[in-house]
């Protein structure tokens, strides 16, 4: 065999690798994700799901999901650019009297930090979210650079080794593709081991520059995202007993005293507002955006008397905070006629129709809670998760449950997750019956004493709410 032909062979024989070249793990991946965002507007609680972007410019599907009562109606939709006021797209949602999914599309024309206004004609919610662009960092772009260069060298090679008289140029070529080749392959290599920059929008306030290379904005390395705590003041202006009354909520930076407009989606919503009753009625709301740091949310109190209320959310780079109101919210009217009794303990009862089995078992100092609902796989996910439990206590003695909700030194929101193994990547949305009907909840308990728990979980496109009391004993150390 002479040199030529040999030549060729092993010009084939490393063609392989360069025209069918496996996947460089390099910087990237997926971009964008679905958002679902709970929303309390009005009388409605819907769920506005914002399906991810797979290009821009392009459509963007619109989807709400409605709960079962929510009447009727018609939604106004828009998009616009993050601080520009200017509307590029909009549509009109028919609403049925069904619970369900109902959908319209938009379109965005570039990446970067957008918002969608969803109106019933007398409030507008207002949600941040962020289009992202496909971008390739330096790494990637010398790894499939090299790739494609190899491969132009690959067909050089070929063509001269079998047209030209002379094995040189060939094996110029030949060498190229090798020299190509280790630029891609080293380049791959080097992407994993470098890590890419803050994505926009979670840990740093988004920018159409920095979405759209966040590579190149990355000046320098930041390790501390970390952002200070919220105020939250909380007015209800002429809120009476048995009407509805509005909530207006104003958060702030505890630093600057700037309205704090950088929350993220937790849990599918800006905002967890928890209101408790003075007969021990809770309220689990998600208040709208109306402008930065303002935010609005109705209910209708069934009697006059004290209201607490607690905020949760997300800032970005701040982690979740819990925001408890300092004064309780005053609703005029007359209190209740009877003073309510306590909520049954564990064990079985009925909640509107359906059977419910309660019970705990405490293991060191964690305390499993496991709820049986129904009797079927039939609950529905709300708000990213199976169940929810809020966790208010120890409590004194007092009737006036929220103002002893005030008072109490524990605050806590547990959940039962789905058991799905890419729930993280892809969450189910609420349209999905299949979980249940067993739930459990871990919560650990930093004191004895008598607590109050309210199990919410869907069903049948309802919300559950499922009040109950649980005594804590004194652990061994601490009866001494």
């Amino acid at each position: 065999m002479n040199i030529k032909a040999l030549l060729s062979a092993l010009i084939v024989l490393l063609a392989v690798p360069v025209v069918f070249p496996s996947a460089a793990h390099a910087d990237g991946g997926p971009v964008g994700a679905d958002i679902l965002v709970a929303q309390t507007l009005g009388s409605r609680e819907i769920t506005v799901v914002i399906r991810r972007v797979a290009e821009v410019p392009g459509p963007v599907r619109v989807e709400v999901v409605t709960h079962r009562g929510s009447p009727p109606g018609t939604l106004d939709l828009s998009l616009s650019p993050s601080g520009t006021g200017t509307v590029t797209s909009g549509a009109r949602l028919a609403l049925g009297a069904d619970p369900g999914l109902y959908g319209s599309t938009l379109a965005v024309d570039r990446p970067g930090p957008w918002e969608i206004a969803v109106g019933d004609g007398e409030r507008t919610a207002r949600i941040p979210f962020v289009v992202p662009a496909r971008v390739f960092s330096a790494w990637e772009r010398a790894s499939y650079g090299g790739f494609a260069a190899a491969g132009v060298c690959l067909l050089g090679a070929l063509t001269l080794a079998v047209r030209s008289r002379r094995a040189w140029p060939s094996l110029v070529s030949f060498a190229g593709m090798i020299a190509a080749l280790a630029v891609a392959v080293t380049a791959a290599l080097l992407s994993a081991a470098v890590p890419p920059p803050a994505p926009p929008g979670t840990r740093l306030d988004p920018t159409v520059e920095n979405v759209s290379n966040p590579f190149e904005s990355a000046t320098f390395p930041k390790a501390d995202y970390s952002r200070p705590p919220v105020n939250v003041a909380v007015h209800a202006p002429d809120a009476v007993a048995k009407r509805p009354a509005e909530l207006r909520l104003s958060l702030t930076d505890t630093s600057t005293g700037l309205p704090a407009d950088d929350f993220l989606v937790h849990h599918d919503a800006l905002m967890h507002l928890i209101v408790v009753g003075p007969s021990g009625e809770l309220w689990h709301l998600h208040p709208i955006r109306v402008a930065p740091g303002d935010y609005r949310v109705s209910f209708v109190p069934p009697q006059g008397g004290a209201y607490a209320v607690s905020a949760e959310v997300a800032r970005r780079g701040g982690g979740v905070q819990l925001a408890r109101s300092p004064v309780p919210v005053q609703v005029a009217g007359l209190p209740a006629a009877t003073a309510a009794g306590e909520p049954a303990g564990l064990g079985s009862r009925v909640v509107d129709g359906v059977p419910v089995r309660l019970a705990a078992t405490s293991s060191g100092s964690a305390t499993t809670i496991t709820a049986r609902i129904g009797d079927r796989a039939e609950l529905q996910p709300w708000l990213g998760m199976i169940g929810h439990l809020i966790v208010i206590g120890p409590f004194d003695g007092s009737r006036e449950v929220g103002l002893a909700s005030m008072r109490a030194p524990t605050w806590a929101h547990a959940h039962a997750m789905p058991l799905m193994s890419n729930a993280a990547q892809s969450p189910p949305d609420e349209t999905v019956a299949a979980f249940g009907p067993d739930l459990d909840f871990t919560h650990t308990f930093t004191a004895p004493g008598r607590y109050r728990l309210w199990l919410q979980a869907e069903r049948d496109y309802t919300l559950l709410t499922i009040p109950f009391t649980l005594d804590v004993p004194a652990k061994e150390n601490e009866r001494r």
